[in-house]
C-alpha cells in the first residue's frame, strides 16, 4: 500500500519544483534511508555497562568459533560448516542463514559506536539496557522503499514529508561476550506492515511481517564500515542462502517442544535470535543454564488491534498485558530441545506454550 498527500494550495508550486529538480541527476537510492523524528541526546557509555564483561551469564560455555583454528575461510564445528572472514579485528561469521560479527573488543568499548551508529542511520533508540548487552531502535520508515521516479525524486527534496509507505520496521542489536574476550554482535529485524481491514478499503490496520534478511546483513555491512572495515571486506556479509530445514515442533507427554538438529551453541544462538525477531522481550539470560527470562505478548493481540500502531509510534494506548516465561535450551550431542517454562520454571503445557513454540517453529525454519 503506498500512500502520498498534496495539498492543493502547494500544487503549482511542487510542479514547478519538480520541472526545476527533475533536470538534476540524481543517485540511484540505496537499500535503506531511515529519517527519525526525534533526535537521540549526546552519547555517553553507561555507568553500569562495565557489569557486561563481569557477569558470567553471557560466558560462553564451550568456547565461541575462532579463525584463529584454521587456516582456511571454512571451520567445521560437528556437522555444521561455519563460514568465516577474516577482517583485522573483526570478521564475518556465519551458519546456515545467520550471519554476525566478531570483534575483538571489548562491549564497554563497543557500547557508544554502537549508539552513534544507529543514530547516523536516522534511528532513536528506544531500549538501552547495558546489562543484558542490547539496544533497540524505535519502529521506523525506510524511505527508500518510495518508488524513485523522477517527478517524486524531485517532490521528496522540497516535501520528503508528504510521501510515506506502509511499512515500519525496528532493529534489536545484541552482545555477547565470549570467551576470548571479544564480542559477538547481532542484529535482528522486525518489521509491521498496514493492510487493508475491510473489502471495500475504507480502514486499515497494522500487522506483524516476516522478518527481513537483507536488511538484517545491510546493517551489518554499514556496521563494519562504521567500526573501521573497509568497503571490500564489509561486502563479504552478503546475503546468506537459507538453510535446510532442522527445527520442528513436537510434544512429550503433553508438554510442547522444538527440537533443533544443533548442539548446544548454535541453539542457544538460534534461538536467540528468533527471540528478538518475534516479539519476545529478553528480559535477562543464563547461557550456562541454557534459560531465555522472557515476556510475550501473543501476535494476535497485536495484528488488527488498533490503538497497538499508536503504542508503537508513541502513542498513548495501554500495551496488552504481557506475560513472562522462561525458554529452555537443553541439548545432547548434536541434538537441542527448546521447551517453555512458567516464571517459576515449572512446564509450561498451555495454549500460549503451544503457539510460543510454533511461533519459534516457524521462524527456524
Amino acid at each position: 500500500m503506498q500512500r502520498h498527500f498534496v495539498n492543493s494550495s502547494f500544487k503549482l508550486t511542487l510542479l514547478a519544483a519538480a520541472v526545476a529538480l527533475s533536470a538534476c541527476s540524481v543517485l540511484e537510492g540505496e537499500k535503506v534511508d531511515y529519517k527519525s523524528s526525534t533526535k537521540t541526546p549526546s552519547l555517553a557509555v553507561p555507568p553500569d555497562l562495565t557489569q557486561l564483561s563481569k557477569d558470567t551469564r553471557y560466558s560462553v560455555v564451550n568456547g565461541g568459533v575462532s579463525a584463529a583454528s584454521s587456516k582456511a575461510a571454512t571451520t567445521t564445528t560437528g556437522k555444521e560448516a561455519v563460514a568465516v572472514a577474516a577482517l583485522s579485528d573483526i570478521r564475518v561469521e556465519r551458519q546456515g542463514n545467520q550471519r554476525w560479527l566478531v570483534v575483538k573488543r571489548s562491549p564497554e568499548s563497543l557500547w557508544s559506536p554502537l549508539k552513534d551508529f544507529w543514530q547516523e542511520s536516522g534511528f532513536t533508540l528506544t531500549l538501552e539496557q547495558s546489562n543484558l548487552g542490547i539496544m533497540e531502535t524505535e519502529w521506523n520508515e525506510n524511505r527508500a522503499n518510495i518508488p524513485q521516479d523522477a517527478i517524486r525524486r524531485a517532490l521528496g527534496k522540497v516535501l520528503d514529508s508528504l510521501y510515506s509507505t506502509s511499512l515500519r520496521d525496528k532493529y534489536r542489536t545484541r552482545l555477547e561476550v565470549r570467551a576470548d574476550g571479544g564480542t559477538e554482535i547481532f542484529i535482528t529485524h522486525r518489521g509491521m506492515q498496514e493492510v487493508y481491514a475491510t473489502e471495500d478499503k475504507n480502514r486499515t490496520i497494522w500487522q506483524p511481517r516476516p522478518a527481513d534478511p537483507e536488511l538484517e546483513a545491510e546493517f551489518l555491512r554499514r556496521l563494519m564500515l562504521k567500526l573501521g572495515a573497509s568497503t571490500e571486506q564489509a561486502a563479504q556479509v552478503g546475503v546468506v542462502p537459507p538453510a535446510k530445514p532442522s527445527a520442528s515442533a513436537t510434544t512429550s507427554n503433553g508438554m510442547p517442544l522444538l527440537e533443533l538438529s544443533d548442539g548446544f551453541d548454535r541453539a542457544w544462538r538460534r534461538v536467540g535470535l528468533s527471540l528478538d525477531r518475534t516479539g519476545f522481550t529478553v528480559e535477562d539470560r543464563d547461557r550456562n543454564k541454557g534459560i531465555y527470562f522472557v515476556r510475550y505478548v501473543g501476535a494476535d493481540s497485536q495484528a488488527g488491534d488498533e490503538g497497538f500502531i499508536k503504542k508503537l509510534f508513541g502513542g498513548s494506548t495501554k500495551a496488552a498485558a504481557a506475560v513472562k516465561y522462561q525458554i529452555a535450551v537443553r541439548s545432547s550431542a548434536d541434538k537441542s530441545t527448546v521447551s517453555v517454562l512458567s516464571e517459576l520454571g515449572a512446564p509450561e503445557v498451555s495454549e500460549a506454550a503451544q503457539k510460543m513454540i510454533k511461533v519459534l517453529a516457524d521462524d527456524l525454519k
